[in-house]
């Protein structure tokens, strides 16, 4: 997994938070929300995160009149047999990129509801397995409103964390602009020298590796309590679900699972709290209105929840 870190450093540059993110994404099983304005290299660390792992990746440009079937596949007349038979769509990949994922509709969003949590198709009556594993990294631009649709709050309660990408730090930038100098160019990857790393198999393999992570009575109380004390923060409307503290849990077996710990400990749960969570809470209006985050309100209970010992 360090190896995979190394190789998409090959192409993206000062966004290590971001490739460890798609990391514990993949091996938890779960899927990765990435936000960022235009031009900080989300959709270039996907195909670079996917051309490191090995595995099959195909990229869908949401739009307006993009329609379920073209996510999820449809039933094509042959004209050969006289019978109708099933296309897979895009989403029968290990890696879906999902670029703009908020400029969709939210039906053809939901279209995607069944293949993030049941990680299967189902259409004319039969439902299709998902090769394994498979992983949807969604993008999404913060800042412009014109012609986008918000994520409904099932679809964000499906990806396991949201990661937002920031402006590179002024040393990353001009690496960035040192490695355009010197020719490197964001569409082909294979000259910039990726190649796979690792392969299904050994990822199935790590996936297993931790989910056996091993989680005491205490950190699981702690988690439970860092979930109620969302739900009671005045300045929240919808705290954090119980599917939101198993998504906390399972960012944090990996977490320490990546770091070479045998089990949890609070700090890995801290640490993920936030990039599991900043995408479940909802706040109040008059809270938004005074210019409350998400990220506080974390911040906040993290500092009020006693830590087990």
């Amino acid at each position: 997994m360090n190896r995979v870190r190394l190789e998409v450093g090959k192409a993206v540059v000062g966004q290590d938070g971001a490739i460890t993110g798609l990391l514990i994404a993949l091996l938890a099983r779960g899927h990765v929300l990435l936000e960022g304005v235009p031009g900080v290299a989300k959709t270039l660390l996907v195909r670079a995160f996917s051309r490191a792992i090995g595995l099959d990746t195909k990229r869908v440009q949401f739009t307006p009149d993009l329609m379920p079937g073209d996510l999820s596949g449809s039933l094509i007349y042959d004209a050969r047999t006289g019978e109708f038979e099933f296309r897979p769509g895009p989403v029968f990949t290990h890696v879906l990129l999902a670029d703009e994922i908020n400029r969709t509709p939210p039906k053809t969003q939901a279209a995607l509801l069944e293949a993030m949590e049941e990680r299967q198709v189902s259409a004319d009556g039969v439902t299709r397995a998902l090769p394994d594993p498979f992983l949807v990294a969604a993008t999404q631009n913060p800042i412009e409103h014109e012609g986008t649709y918000s994520l409904p709050e099932a679809q964000l309660d499906r990806f396991l964390l949201k990661i937002v990408i920031d402006m590179p730090a002024r040393d990353a930038e001009l690496a960035v602009l040192r490695r355009h100098a010197d020719g490197f160019r964001p569409g082909d990857l294979q000259a910039a020298g990726l190649s796979a790393v690792v392969g299904a198999a050994q990822i199935r393999a790590a996936q297993q590796a931790a989910a056996s992570v091993a989680v005491s009575d205490d950190v699981l109380a702690y988690v439970v309590d860092l979930a109620r004390a969302t739900r009671q923060a005045p300045s929240v409307q919808l705290g954090a679900s119980p599917r939101a503290a198993t998504a906390l849990l399972a960012a944090a077996k990996v977490w320490a699972w990546l770091q070479g710990y045998p089990a949890i400990t609070p700090d890995h749960v801290q640490a993920m709290l936030v990039p599991a969570w900043r995408h479940r809470l909802r706040l109040r209006p008059e809270a938004e209105i005074e210019g409350v985050s998400v990220e506080a309100i974390l911040t906040s209970v993290l500092q009020q929840t006693p830590v087990p010992k």
